[in-house]
């Protein structure tokens, strides 16, 4: 398949200008990371912050990626998260539940099958080549019935709670996993919330969202979202976010 992709930090962050979001692909891979940005007065127990973070965990899964292992996607995730959690355990309070975060959104291409894994607000969205689209989304944190930060505190990483990837492996084990068949596969869309409130929030179809993507590229897309974040009315939360795609199309 071939792969485009984009990543690039909101337009109001002055400065310096940090991209929380963060993507890795290779020949037949891509992973999308989006780092949790922790509201202000939350103590996380960490010296270090969200992007570093998501580097770390792009630097612990892109090897076995690479490397073309063998184990389940899950087992990927979980290996970083222990991996990033063990590099800073000396450092830091990695008990605290308010540590940075990430969401995760992975594919994996097999000569017959593609698998994914979606943890958190990343979406995996695939096309048939009749244009179905099917969407592989983790509305978790949606669904928790208080969004005040001691409510999302206590229900992050915990049963009937949400889950990222910080510092508790298992929660990799709670990620939506699945695989489709190659054949039914002729585009696949992973994108950050930064760039899939194209759907989300501004209320295209994903039908639009492929169109646009597959005519104009990840570039227009961002672009197209910038100018719906800069019109919409004052928002309840944050006007601009860190946006990413990666477009894997054809056989």
């Amino acid at each position: 398949m071939q792969i485009r992709s984009l990543s690039e930090a909101a337009p109001d962050r002055r400065p310096p200008a940090v991209n929380e979001d963060l993507v890795v692909t290779g020949p037949d891979f891509a992973v999308v990371l989006d780092g949790a940005t922790a509201p202000q007065g939350v103590e996380s127990g960490c010296v270090h912050d969200v992007a570093w973070l998501v580097r770390q965990l792009a630097c612990q899964l892109a090897p076995p990626l690479i490397s073309r292992s063998s184990a389940p996607l899950p087992d990927l995730l979980a290996e970083a998260i222990a991996g990033v959690r063990a590099s800073h355990a000396d450092s830091c309070d990695v008990s605290n539940p308010d540590s940075p975060s990430s969401t995760v959104a992975m594919v994996r291409l097999h000569p017959h099958h593609v698998e994914h894994l979606v943890l958190a607000d990343s979406p995996v969205v695939l096309r048939s080549p009749t244009g179905q689209v099917t969407v592989h989304s983790d509305d978790r944190i949606e669904l928790l019935p208080e969004r005040t930060l001691d409510a999302v505190r206590r229900s992050r990483n915990q049963p009937g709670g949400f889950w990222v990837a910080s510092t508790e492996p298992k929660a990799a084990y709670e990620a939506l996993t699945g695989t489709t068949d190659r054949a039914d596969t002729d585009a696949i869309a992973l994108l950050t919330d930064g760039a899939s409130r194209f759907t989300e929030r501004y209320g295209h179809t994903w039908d639009e969202l492929f169109d646009v993507l597959t005519t104009d590229g990840p570039r227009r897309l961002i672009d197209r979202v910038r100018e719906y974040d800069a019109a919409a009315p004052a928002p309840r939360w944050k006007r601009y976010d860190d946006a990413s795609v990666v477009l894997l199309q054809g056989p």
